[in-house]
């Protein structure tokens, strides 16, 4: 498979290594030097400048991994080629070009997978398992806290021009850490409306430090969702209460928890032996090869990044009008 990387920050480095540690040897970088990571160590790995020398390559699959506010005008033309798509999250921080994209794929045939990584996690894997098997009885609630101080994200740069600070790159805690958004409509449903508080009073930044959103769910669950540049030590955990029992789990140790209130009990499961963080976006780079080879259809869609920019979009209007933000109708 020809595979063109498009920004190489973090990610984009994570998915370079990733693709060389599954075999894959035809990667090209699309880059425009802006990147604070150091060049050292990938010398071998050929470079293109603009979007028109990597397409001119013909490419079979397109990794997206620029700042959020590059998305669409990177994925357009990508797609109107007949690229396979993997795009990293949020799709987008506005609905400008999501049409124009859908079409693109329509006529350029290419598939699209939204790296959306934590679907790929083992304990949130298991939360909808037990979910599924309704285990806790109806859901009732649940409650996310996500927190991480971000001038330690990357040691390297000045956090202040990073992604996840500027504005003009579509950054800000409600669209950085927007996992969360995503996988409580993947364990609960659709969301139908939602309330949301935002400050920026911890690091000063133009964009928003803080967010705190209530969400209501099609099945009648809700849901408080807290995200913070701020904490330290950091936390990523989640609780879902249901009318039998309690499912907990914690991003640090991978552990899901279910506790059964008729008998008394936690049922406790352990990630795979092995299993580390980058385990996650091994999975979804070998998901990735299938969907662009064709042989499985992407777990994480287009519409799934759909509905979660329009959670993020909600999130920012209500915070700004203050008053509770309808969610247009999710696709199916």
């Amino acid at each position: 498979m020809k595979s063109v990387i498009v920004g190489f920050g973090s990610i984009g480095k994570r998915h370079l290594e990733n693709l060389i540690n599954l075999g894959e040897k035809d990667i090209v970088l699309l880059r425009t030097y802006h990147s604070t990571l150091k060049d050292s160590g990938y010398d071998t790995v050929p470079v293109v400048t603009s979007m028109d020398d990597a397409l001119a390559l013909k490419p079979d699959a397109v990794i997206i991994a620029n700042p959020t506010k590059l998305h669409m005008q990177t994925a357009i033309p990508v797609a109107e080629a007949g690229c396979s798509i993997l795009m990293e999250k949020p799709i987008s921080d506005s609905f400008s070009g999501i049409d124009t994209l859908k079409r693109a794929l329509e006529i350029g045939g290419g598939r699209f997978l939204t790296g959306f990584h934590f679907r790929f996690n083992p304990g949130l894997r298991q939360a909808q398992k037990w979910l599924q098997e309704n285990k806790i009885g109806k859901v009732v609630s649940a409650y996310v806290c996500w927190g991480e101080y971000l001038p330690d994200w990357h040691p390297w740069e000045d956090y202040r021009q990073s992604y996840a600070a500027r504005a003009d790159l579509g950054g800000g805690v409600v669209n950085t850490l927007c996992h969360p958004l995503d996988y409580l409509r993947w364990l609960l449903g659709e969301g139908i409306a939602l309330n949301a508080a935002i400050s920026n009073q911890g690091l000063s930044l133009d964009v928003e430090d803080t967010a705190d959103i209530i969400a209501q769910y099609e099945s009648g669950a809700q849901a408080h969702i807290h995200l913070d540049y701020m904490q330290r030590p950091g936390e990523h955990t989640l609780k879902i209460i249901g009318t039998e029992g309690m499912i907990t789990w914690d991003n640090a140790t991978t552990i899901a928890r279910c506790y059964l209130a008729a008998l008394n009990t936690w049922e406790e499961v352990q990630p795979p032996t092995g299993f580390v963080r980058n385990t996650m976006f091994m999975d979804e780079m070998r998901h990735f090869i299938k969907v662009a080879r064709g042989e499985t259809d992407p777990i994480c869609t287009l519409d799934d990044g759909i509905a979660a920019l329009e959670m993020t979009q909600a999130i920012l209007q209500s915070a700004r009008t203050g008053c509770s933000a309808k969610l247009r109708k999710s696709p199916n």
